[in-house]
């Protein structure tokens, strides 16, 4: 995925015309629309700033990561399967390797290190201009395309929380990271951790830094739902997916809800405060996912995982929270979670918010601007929303496509 590290221009050495669209982004979303391109005949150049394809599921996730979602629901488009054999609920490897076999099938063979350092319309000539700088040169090559697709995502860079350096973080002599950076627990055995942010990234990490014999607290600053990963041996999401085909959405709020006290109990004794507004009212209006136990309420309810409030400031050896009381820790982790990095590259105001680096209209969309501008896996609605996308944009394209190649070839007849 591309980003931008500073506004100077490298001299510029050649300019290419890529004669199909450009893919920024060499994840489940631009390999996924690479391939259902090549589907409908079309040509694509994928640009991916990483030397890897999907690396923020290769590099940037911790090892005992699973996927959320029974696998049925993370098959990208036109895909086989998911291999014999695999859980319901695949690993972190299994799923990059799913990745690997899905590229290596569809034959994408994106650009490697190649970073994007601006994208801009060029109205006077009717195409794209994408300017990459490839490896460890300062030269340029300058891609020129009728089409110009956004597969970077919502998760493109870490998030940190605001307000940091105010608060002292500069003075905490223990380690800091962010989960994008954290592999595994036993690294942390031993010590005192504190972890900020209690989605389901926070959740997992502290479960696993609880496994690994860490004394884990976990920062809980907001209302948030916890559903179990299952009901009744059914996938909760493949079973939401089910009843809002037939009934309402404060309804099925209400089922998982009820569900969900009768096999977690009451959590709000244990300091985890639930909104008003339904998990999937709230999943609707601000993409925010509820988090999925796989174990860690279990930690929280027999003490072992601690929960504290927001973080007033920090200390040398380790936090003041608001409520006054101080703890020392060794490491804190932020689960903070990811934003966009698309102001940083793209010139573009009209499909894109500068604010957030999101598309400014929701799903079913958010996938298609102007002057053949696309935007795939920012739906906020994982994997499924990918697919969706994916398949919008080639057939899009492919219209327009095959059009250009009836109007060239009438050309040619008269002449």
């Amino acid at each position: 995925m591309p980003t931008s590290q500073d506004d100077a221009s490298p001299a510029t050495t050649r300019q290419v015309w890529v004669p199909g669209p450009v893919i920024v982004g060499a994840g489940p979303s631009g390999i996924a629309t690479a391939a259902c391109l090549k589907s409908r005949g079309v040509p694509s150049l994928v640009l991916e700033r990483d030397a890897t394809v999907a690396p923020s599921w290769r590099d940037r996730t911790y090892e005992r990561l699973r996927l959320h979602l029974p696998r049925s629901f993370c098959e990208l488009p036109l895909a086989p399967p998911f291999p014999a054999g695999t859980p319901p609920y695949p690993t972190r490897d299994q799923f990059v390797a799913y990745l690997d076999a899905y590229a290596r099938a569809f034959a994408v063979q994106p650009r490697l290190r190649a970073r994007v350092r601006a994208a801009a319309y060029d109205a006077a000539i009717g195409f794209w201009r994408v300017a990459v700088v490839e490896g460890d040169e300062t030269a340029e090559t300058e891609f020129l395309s009728r089409w110009l697709v956004v597969a970077t995502g919502e998760n493109a860079e870490a998030a940190w929380p605001e307000g940091m350096v105010e608060m002292g973080i500069g003075g905490f002599r223990g380690e800091v990271m962010h989960t994008s950076g954290y592999k595994r627990g036993d690294e942390f055995a031993g010590k005192k951790v504190l972890v900020v942010g209690c989605g389901n990234s926070g959740m997992e990490v502290s479960l696993d830094l609880c496994d690994n014999g860490a004394a884990t607290s976990m920062v809980v600053r907001d209302k948030l739902h916890v559903l179990p990963r299952e009901i009744l041996g059914i996938s909760t999401f493949g079973l939401s997916v089910f009843l809002l085909k037939w009934f309402p959405i404060k309804w099925v709020d209400a089922l998982l809800l009820f569900f969900s006290r009768l096999i977690l109990g009451n959590i709000e004794k244990y300091g985890l405060r639930r909104p008003k507004i339904g998990p999937l009212q709230i999943k609707s209006s601000t993409g925010k996912t509820p988090v999925l136990d796989i174990g860690a309420l279990k930690k929280i309810k027999n003490g072992e995982i601690k929960v504290v409030p927001a973080i007033n400031c920090f200390t040398e050896n380790g936090v003041e929270f608001v409520d006054g009381h101080r703890e020392e820790f060794d490491a804190v982790i932020f689960a903070t979670g990811y934003k966009s990095n698309v102001p940083s590259w793209l010139k573009e105001e009209e499909l894109f918010s500068e604010r957030d680096g999101l598309p400014r209209k929701a799903f079913p969309h958010s996938w298609r601007g102007k002057n053949g501008l696309y935007a795939t896996g920012f739906t906020k609605r994982g994997l499924l929303g990918t697919s969706y996308d994916a398949a919008m944009i080639a057939a899009d394209i492919a219209h327009r496509w095959s059009n250009a190649l009836d109007d060239h070839h009438d050309q040619q007849q008269q002449r």
